[in-house]
């Protein structure tokens, strides 16, 4: 997949001056002593600091955070950490902007946030494939979505795949009967009937799938991937960068330490983590691992350098101005709002 995914960059090529974004690029300032790399002690340690990071309870969102956490990788930063639960990324978003929350997690609807200059992305966190297009008993293809009830999230990766799914068999939302609900209501409005489709994300794709009688996958994530990408970013706001920039070089630090160490191995041992937190039984969460391309911090940081990472956020900015989730007005360069110099900074561990 990944190998594959590389193959994108040609199509993620934005041709054109591109217009100046809403949001605020962070000043990459010098941050002085960021903590004590793994196995050298000779580097002093900082001062302790609070942080609360927003998640969404599931694989995606947890992978690489609680590794960091249950590996000490945050103690070895100088973090504290609180994790605090969130359903979606745009409520993240509006939390990290009341000062509730330091740092989120996000999928790839939210990202249009971003483009508009409510947060600024920090990490690439992987490449993924947990979003599904599910219809109920009676529909097989997109076409007899025409003019049945499809339950959505609007303003996240839910959104996305529907309107992708839409879109490449020449209908729009206009075509069917829309509704915007929470994702744990999504769940149960299929289960009950209360819906004919649903557009959601894992692990509730993997519920409604394998606990309901006469459902079909119309479509997800690698349906569209020669023209596509979905991407899950860590995030801050411009104003939070600006003040504690060593801060969440720290942070980004240990989740790239967590990833080297969660991306190809300890499946098991992490969905241990992660169901233990999210409080799902240990089965739903290691049956997720399948929902993206889990990437090493190295990864990352190689990604930086040479290009590739950039390429998918223009790719998954185009997606997002052909889809509608954002106009002409919003397109910018993806260093407006992808701060990959911190990225580079956080790689050297």
């Amino acid at each position: 997949m990944k190998k594959f995914l590389a193959m994108l960059l040609a199509v993620a090529m934005l041709g054109g001056a591109l217009a100046a974004c809403g949001g605020g690029e962070t000043t990459s300032t010098p941050s002085g002593n960021t903590g004590t790399p793994a196995g050298n002690s000779e580097t002093p340690t900082v001062e302790t600091v609070d942080i609360n990071v927003g998640y969404m309870p599931n694989y995606g969102g947890l992978w690489s955070l609680m590794t960091a956490k249950e590996k000490g990788f945050f103690e070895e930063e100088g973090l504290n950490v609180t994790l605090t639960q969130f359903e979606d990324g745009p409520t993240i978003i509006a939390a990290m902007e009341n000062g509730s929350v330091n740092f989120g997690y996000i999928g790839q609807g939210a990202h249009k946030l971003c483009v508009q200059g409510n947060a600024t992305i920090i990490a690439l966190s992987h490449i993924s494939n947990g979003d599904a297009l599910i219809g109920g008993p009676g529909i097989s293809t997109v076409e007899d979505l025409k003019g049945k009830v499809v339950a959505y999230s609007s303003g996240t990766s839910s959104e996305d795949i529907l309107r992708n799914a839409l879109t490449a068999h020449n209908m729009t939302m206009d075509d069917i009967q829309a509704m915007d609900m929470d994702a744990p209501s999504i769940v149960t409005a299929m289960m009950s009937g209360g819906v004919d489709a649903c557009a959601t994300w894992s692990p509730n794709s993997l519920t409604i799938l394998e606990g309901m009688e006469g459902t079909t996958k119309l479509a997800d994530n690698m349906t569209f991937s020669d023209t596509t990408v979905s991407l899950a970013s860590w995030i801050a706001t411009p104003k939070y960068l600006e003040e504690n920039r060593d801060v969440a070089v720290r942070f980004v630090r240990a989740l790239m330490k967590a990833m080297d160490y969660a991306a190809d191995e300890h499946h098991d041992e992490v969905a241990q983590w992660c169901a233990t937190k999210a409080a799902l039984d240990y089965d739903t969460m290691y049956n997720q691992r399948g929902d993206a391309d889990w990437l090493t911090g190295k990864e990352v940081v190689d990604g930086v350098a040479d290009g590739t990472v950039k390429g998918y956020y223009e790719l998954q900015q185009k997606n997002l101005l052909d889809g509608g989730s954002i106009t002409e007005e919003d397109v910018c360069p993806v260093e407006d709002y992808v701060d990959f110099d911190l990225m580079t900074e956080a790689g050297n561990y």
